[in-house]
């Protein structure tokens, strides 16, 4: 009953539009005081939330994509993919999910991944005649890649909070992100083929290439040494990203297109979602030490497994609650709020939690694309100033195919285990 309660007070502080690093820890407090727990344990456990050197990794990688967007290296990105495949049917689309896969492997954020591609190839292909809704709802669906190719920043949130293997969580992500891109080509393409809403453009020359895939080349390296360095142990997500976050200086100076007020910009940028990401975890750790007194996780993960003993009814139970919260919260929230719920009955009914990882962040994925409070969805609406409802209804058939991803994954798990499983080993 107590469980009941207090997820009920949560949720209609949600409600009160309350912000929720200040939902999740000033509940967190109250319970705590109810106990009749010194209150001296909520700074400790404030402290203690942002005393992680894996959490170092999200403000590097937040500066780091921040530069690159300043530095306008999404240009260079577009434009190498497009003078590839831009001829193709539904060329620029192609090149649109293409260009959000190079910078996700880059950045570990969807809302930088949507903003630096969007804000290229939304003019691009509105100016080509692709219908503006399904232009909109494809940058927005490409940019929830940055949260499932590595290196992610949910993904090393959920490492910290499950106490699992980071690296071996982004490896788990490649495939997954990979089938997810691909999946979106495809659409692209029957959907440019069938409606005929595209004007074809000319194959570009060899020389257009090789000039276009020199501008993209030093992104690319960049891409290449992030990931290379962490699946080759040379260094931890947290090194890299600041290896990662030099670079990007070099390269944007280098080329010219960076300045101090530009990276002023960029740091307030980087500052201002550092912050608002480690609220989120300050405000969750004390929750979630809060509920713990209660035996609330305990309690849910002991009614679960009564009452669900099958694995299949339990991930099918785990979606539904997922979708729900979509509605509701955006994708950091769901993650902090439940996974320290869920994850004793994920260890009780032997499930993995390195693919429960990957298959809970597709599920959030598709929570950054559905109203109301999908975050991509806003980011695109500012940048191409339409409504919010045409940025909705174009992200619609991008949501059902992460939907049927999440499906296969349950189905198919080595889609995600295989490359941390065998190839690394």
């Amino acid at each position: 009953m107590e469980a009941f309660f207090i997820l009920t007070a949560l949720l209609a502080i949600l409600m009160l539009r309350t912000p929720v690093a200040f939902a999740l820890g000033g509940l967190g407090v109250i319970l705590l005081a109810l106990k009749g727990m010194p209150l001296v344990a909520v700074p400790q456990r404030l402290h203690g939330s942002m005393d992680s050197f894996e959490l170092l990794a999200i403000p590097m990688f937040l500066l780091m994509s921040n530069i690159l967007l300043k530095g306008g290296v999404g240009r260079d990105l577009f434009a190498a993919v497009q003078s590839w495949v831009g001829h193709w049917p539904g060329g620029l689309g192609v090149a649109t999910i293409l260009s959000c896969t190079l910078f996700s492997a880059i950045s570990g954020s969807s809302v930088a991944t949507a903003a630096t591609i969007g804000t290229v190839a939304i003019p691009e292909m509105t100016k080509r005649g692709y219908d503006r809704s399904f232009v909109m709802g494809m940058l927005a669906a490409g940019g929830t890649l940055g949260i499932l190719i590595p290196p992610s920043i949910p993904l090393i949130i959920y490492g910290v909070v499950s106490e699992t293997s980071i690296p071996k969580l982004f490896l788990a992500g490649v495939g997954p992100g990979l089938f997810l891109a691909s999946a979106f080509i495809v659409y692209g393409i029957l959907f440019a083929k069938l409606t005929g809403a595209y004007t074809p453009i000319a194959k570009s020359t060899w020389a257009e290439r090789g000039r276009a895939t020199m501008m993209a080349f030093p992104t690319v390296l960049l891409a290449i040494t992030i990931v290379g360095s962490i699946y080759a142990g040379i260094a931890t997500p947290s090194e890299s990203a600041g290896l990662g976050f030099v670079f990007a200086i070099i390269i944007t100076f280098a080329m010219g297109r960076m300045n101090f007020s530009l990276m002023k910009e960029a740091v307030e940028a980087a500052l201002r979602t550092t912050v608002m990401i480690l609220l989120i975890v300050a405000g969750a750790k004390v929750f979630s030490f809060a509920i713990t007194l209660y035996l609330i996780p305990q309690s849910i993960s002991q009614l679960l497994t009564m009452n669900i003993d099958n694995p299949n009814l339990f991930i099918l139970a785990v979606g539904v609650v997922l979708l729900i919260m979509g509605f509701f919260l955006e994708s950091l929230s769901m993650l902090l709020i439940m996974v320290p719920v869920l994850l004793p009955a994920v260890f009780n009914m032997n499930i993995d939690p390195i693919w429960f990882g990957i298959f809970f962040v597709v599920l959030i994925e598709t929570a950054l694309i559905t109203p109301p409070v999908g975050m991509n969805l806003f980011v695109i609406q500012a940048v191409g100033k339409v409504s919010l409802q045409e940025v909705a209804k174009g992200a619609l058939p991008f949501a059902g195919i992460m939907l049927a991803t999440a499906v296969l994954l349950w189905f198919w798990q080595d889609l995600a285990l295989y490359i941390p499983y065998q190839l690394a080993r």
